[in-house]
């Protein structure tokens, strides 16, 4: 059977980013309504909806022999099985200490996407991962431009239920339950417009970081910083970068500071008296009793967003809002499983030929300190593709001005 990846794969990927439109419509209706959803009384309803696609793309991609060949290689199939059986021992643990099936099985939610990584791998090794991004982005034009409708209206007419927007209403949310959400689609966004270095899509890339402003999301304010970084600093030549490079950590402080103004962020808490903060420091002094626990965990799945929203936030013992991806994997992985992770990063960083390789990994990294990055939809799907494509693409980017200008949508 012969398949039209780059023609077929490309919409497949536009599908599962716009389920996010109609998944959470009873969560923004709720938003909308000025009620805040409690943990353990929301419905799943149409959420059903990405795995649903998810499982079509995969079995698409299943059909094709390349995507096994990359699969089933010695390297690729020693990290799969390395990765199942740290994940089956931890699932073991939880079981032991009593949790239901159901809790380890939301902590394996990490790994829901990475099936999307090796097709993004698959296809930079074969040499057309450039060109199935350009075509995505290409569709994801009309994504950002409904999401950016929504949210105008939002910010001029929404009730503050988050916060008051830079227009006078509440913070938009587009069609997420919440604005933090959405503003995390529209960084990833940007970053696939940028990703794509198309002249007929630079103007999505402040686009879509307009609307990501608009969203108060200080998380997702510092994820286009990084990308209008990085931009920036490719676009030097080498030896002038040093005038990025040395004022970077003076940037990033201005840059976190200004996204934390109550103008642009919506919010009048201060940065260090959020909530999550003391969570934090609390979850770190209670849990933690023992060096197993340290090094293994002390319970995979609780902190998750599922566990929380399935039983409510006390229902089990330990449970707790993890928000950020790495007090999440410390607690349902453990010290071997967050230096897995930061391994994975940097040797990312150190393996991939790719042009933009930097740019990817720190927004990743960026992208899960405040929350669990792998369980914001549609942002999850979007990078993990995105990671397998900076693994498998070659060195030099063989996308230019001409060609992306040949490329449109059928």
């Amino acid at each position: 059977m012969k398949l039209h990846v780059e023609r077929d794969l490309p919409i497949l990927l536009f599908l599962l980013v716009s389920a996010s439109t109609i998944a959470s419509l009873p969560q923004m209706q709720s938003t909308w309504d000025g009620v805040r959803e409690v943990y353990g009384e929301q419905n799943l309803g149409l959420r059903i909806l990405r795995e649903i696609m998810l499982a079509i793309v995969i079995a698409y991609m299943a059909i094709e022999r390349r995507f096994w060949h990359t699969v089933l290689s010695s390297n690729i199939l020693t990290f799969l099985m390395v990765l199942a059986s740290y994940g089956l021992f931890e699932v073991a643990y939880a079981l032991h200490l009593g949790l239901p099936l159901v809790v380890p099985l939301a902590g394996l939610r990490v790994f829901e996407y990475l099936p999307l990584a090796l097709v993004g791998l698959m296809l930079g090794q074969v040499g057309v991962g450039e060109r199935v991004l350009l075509k995505f982005a290409l569709y994801l034009r009309y994504y950002v431009l409904v999401q950016g409708i929504f949210a105008v209206y939002q910010a001029l007419y929404a009730p503050p239920l988050h916060g008051v927007s830079i227009l006078g209403g509440g913070r938009p949310f587009g069609t997420f339950p919440s604005p933090n959400q959405f503003g995390a689609a529209m960084a990833t966004c940007t970053l696939v417009f940028a990703l794509c270095r198309s002249v007929e899509l630079r103007k999505w890339v402040y686009i879509s970081a307009l609307f990501t402003i608009l969203s108060g999301s200080r998380t997702a304010f510092f994820g286009v910083a990084v990308v209008i970084f990085f931009q920036l600093y490719l676009n030097l030549r080498s030896r002038d970068r040093w005038i990025l490079t040395l004022p970077a950590p003076a940037l990033a402080i201005a840059v976190l500071l200004l996204a934390s103004n109550p103008l642009l962020s919506g919010r009048e808490t201060a940065l260090e008296e959020e909530g999550r903060i003391s969570l934090w420091q609390d979850i770190l002094a209670v849990n933690i009793t023992e060096p197993l626990d340290l090094l293994f965990g002390w319970g995979l799945g609780l902190g998750s967003n599922t566990i929380n929203i399935l039983y409510g936030r006390d229902f089990l013992p330990g449970q707790f809002d993890s928000d950020s991806l790495y007090l999440f994997i410390l607690n349902g992985y453990g010290l071997l499983g967050l230096i897995g992770y930061l391994c994975l990063l940097w040797a990312t960083h150190r393996s991939s030929r790719y042009v933009d390789k930097g740019l990817v990994v720190t927004f990743i990294f960026i992208a899960g300190l405040p929350f669990n990055v792998w369980e914001y939809f549609p942002q999850n799907a979007m990078l993990m593709f995105i990671w397998g494509l900076a693994l498998g693409m070659p060195g030099c980017s063989n996308m230019n001005t001409q060609s992306s200008k040949t490329i449109h949508v059928a």
